[in-house]
């Protein structure tokens, strides 16, 4: 067995070498002069530029190229390979590409070229290098073209990252290790993820890389006589089985080895899959016949046998993985296959999604095909891209390429989940009406609460209601995933923005009402009465909803409203008297005797408050604080006075309090007003996406201004919290 290569090495092509690697598989003239035009055009724009590595600059571009055959990509995808740079490094515009290339090819150069305009090599910043990452997912998710050209383009590179410095091989070694090689992975282009890791290995870790050639060139050497007398065996095997197959070797990558080695602990001779035989058969039932036979003539080792053919990896693997003792004590793994499944092991995306010449190619169907096959693609529209960028390539890291949790729906569909997942997170993945109506779940055959960690094989259903009270604050600690967070946290903010509206439309209109009141209008006339055109006008509103709501936000107030309709107040007025048992105000009026005082339930006055009587027709006085605005201007107003208190009676008040979100943040304000003996009977959240910060609004009771200013002092304190001040309705 020749020794192991490595990439460093590699042959340069020319394009007479490309033009044979696409001619095998595109015939049709017309696609064959699109792209020797491409070459040409490029050649023309890339004139007198060179690479580092002092080759000129057209050779990146046939060697992008021909990667991008290799993998049978389609004419316009070539194109867009051989042009991936030109608006980047000349003076192209995108016009000139789509009036010589067509649509198609532009948006693909479009794509490539913003993601290009972020290079990691020109910033050291990591919130910088997670916004490059963040614009390669994105352009991903839209067209799985941009990413494989963007695949070879890096392949290409780090082919040549010997002619960089040390600084730049070591930074783009960490990007390609961290970005390019999971999406190579998760997309099953093992070709390019394999070699992808070996070269950036080389460059990290150089001693180790170098080691772990010599001890792979050591054992394959010495291994080699057995492996071939293994698969010698084999053959005829099912030679004597009329079984039709190819049947080859394989060495398990550099990388993945060091992986085991370093990550795991393993010393080599405890890897038992360092070499292995690839069996290529016809149809699924011949793989598993050839299974059989095999371990019938060799022992398998026990917990080494995978099915991928029944249970596909994400990627769309498929294999049977079997590890065997050979006649010398040896291990081997063996794998076993169908034709197509093999190019989807080397090719993944790649070998579905090759040219098929003769079919009417529809670049949108593709991709919703392929969509389709990786319902992860899908998913990555679900990430919040508003946020930070190093959040955004957290979840996308956390949710996508450490999803190692393979779970069941009851008609046998595969779920791939993270780690720590629950029967929430799985409803969401399966639809988000599923998750928002989720009641309950079962697990093999049982009912479990939505918290349940799921593992590997789990049968999971989920029970739903339509009158499902639906997301709340409890499921953020649930669910795990950043696309069921993102959609609870979405239905919470709708949820709270109805219940918000809903109330200032209430509190708005009963504002106006009881305003009204002194003008002679009785409640039951006041929406009538407001149901005017030219008022809704004149304030900026479509609707009598609209306009309480923005009187709840005291602009206008009442008063304005009663201005603009020109009303008139009762010339007579009389203040109407109360029995001497139910005067129980806490205010008096000066030299008025008894008569029915109330408080005014927009501004909420307390005792230690500052506070002013408005005189209301057939209702008494209504005392508000001096700064409520509904009086601001009015000549209704009498002295009134805080009566002596017995410090038994408590006062509502509304509060409302801005924060930084965080966990635990609603109980940590509702446990200090228990702390300072202020009973809360109402309280809501409502989450900003666009600010990751929460309003929170409170109604609670305390005795009197002092003992209110000692809870909002409290609460100040709160971690997060930054401002809380009084509501006036």
């Amino acid at each position: 067995m020749a020794p192991i290569e490595t990439s460093k090495d590699y042959h340069l092509h020319s394009f007479d070498e490309l033009k044979e690697k696409y001619y095998i598989y595109i015939h049709e003239q017309k696609s064959r002069d699109e792209i020797l035009k491409a070459y040409n055009y490029a050649c023309e724009k890339h004139k007198n530029q060179y690479r580092k590595s002092g080759e000129p600059y057209i050779h990146h571009l046939i060697e992008v190229a021909y990667i991008l055959a290799e993998l049978h990509a389609g004419p316009a995808t070539i194109v867009a390979g051989l042009l991936h740079d030109v608006v980047e490094d000349t003076n192209t515009s995108l016009d000139e590409i789509e009036e010589n290339f067509g649509e198609d090819v532009r948006k693909i150069v479009d794509a490539l070229t913003k993601i290009q305009r972020m290079k990691l090599s020109h910033r050291k910043e990591e919130d910088f290098a997670a916004e490059d990452h963040r614009k390669i997912f994105l352009g991903m998710a839209r067209d799985i073209r941009v990413i494989i050209i963007k695949l070879a383009d890096r392949l290409h590179n780090m082919r040549t990252l010997s002619s960089l410095s040390k600084e730049r091989q070591h930074a783009l070694a960490k990007e390609t290790l961290e970005v390019f090689v999971p999406i190579a992975d998760r997309l099953g282009i093992n070709k390019i993820k394999s070699e992808l890791e070996d070269i950036s290995l080389s460059y990290l870790e150089p001693e180790k890389y170098n080691e772990v050639v010599r001890l792979l060139n050591e054992n394959t050497t010495n291994r080699a006589k057995s492996l071939e007398a293994l698969q010698k065996r084999i053959a005829d095997i099912l030679f004597e089985h009329n079984i039709p197959f190819t049947i080859s070797s394989r060495i398990k990558s550099i990388n993945s080895l060091y992986r085991k080695m370093y990550n795991k602990n393993y010393s080599f001779d405890e890897i038992y899959d360092v070499l292995a035989l690839r069996i290529i058969t016809e149809t699924e039932l011949q793989c598993y016949e050839i299974l059989g036979i095999i371990h019938a003539t060799y022992k398998p080792i026990p917990g080494r046998f995978k099915d991928y053919i029944a249970m596909p990896k994400p990627n769309m693997y498929q294999s049977l993985h079997t590890s065997i003792i050979a006649g010398d004590g040896n291990v081997y793994e063996v794998q076993i296959r169908t034709k197509e499944m093999d190019e989807i092991a080397e090719g993944g995306v790649a070998a579905h999604w090759a040219y098929k010449e003769g079919t009417n190619y529809n670049p949108k169907a593709e991709q919703k095909e392929i969509e389709n096959k990786l319902h992860w693609l899908k998913d990555l529209a679900y990430f919040d891209t508003t946020g930070e960028a190093k959040d955004y390539m957290e979840s996308i890291s956390h949710d996508i390429f450490e999803a190692n949790v393979y779970v069941f729906t009851p008609m046998g569909k595969v779920i791939d989940l993270p780690s720590g997942a629950t029967p929430l997170d799985f409803a969401y993945k399966i639809h988000t009406r599923v998750g928002e109506q989720a009641v309950g779940a079962i697990v093999n055959g049982t009912m479990v609460p939505l918290n349940t960690p799921l593992k590997t094989g789990d049968v999971v259903e989920i029970k739903t209601s339509k009158t499902s009270p639906g997301p709340n604050e409890g499921w953020l600690k649930i669910a795990t995933t950043a696309m069921a967070l993102g959609h609870i946290r979405k239905a919470i903010a709708k949820k709270n923005a109805e219940f918000v509206k809903d109330e200032k439309i209430s509190k708005g209109r009963m504002a106006t009402v009881e305003f009204l009141k002194g003008f002679d209008v009785p409640e039951a006339e006041v929406d009538k009465l407001l149901t005017n055109q030219a008022l809704f006008d004149n304030f900026g509103v479509e609707s009598l909803d609209e306009l309480y709501v923005k009187v709840s936000n005291k602009n206008p107030t009442p008063a304005t409203i009663v201005d603009f309709l020109k009303l008139k107040p009762k010339k007579v007025i009389n203040l109407q008297k109360v029995r001497k048992d139910d005067d129980h105000s806490p205010v008096y009026v000066g030299n008025a005797g008894r008569i029915m005082i109330n408080l005014g339930s927009c501004c909420t006055p307390i005792p230690g408050d500052e506070i002013v009587g408005y005189i209301t027709k057939g209702k008494g006085v209504t005392v508000h604080r001096k700064d409520c605005p509904n009086i601001k201007g009015q000549k209704r107003l009498i002295d009134v006075y805080w009566k002596d208190q017995d410090n038994l009676q408590t006062y509502p008040v509304d509060l409302r309090i801005e924060a930084d979100d965080r966990p635990n943040l609603l109980a940590d304000v509702i446990s200090m007003f228990n702390q300072k003996k202020a009973p809360c009977t109402a309280i809501n959240a409502v989450f900003h996406p666009s600010t990751l910060m929460s309003t929170i609004t409170a109604t609670i009771y305390v005795k009197n201004a002092e003992i209110l200013h000692d809870v909002m002092d409290a609460v100040k304190n709160v971690q997060s919290v930054y401002t809380i001040e009084r509501i006036i309705h």
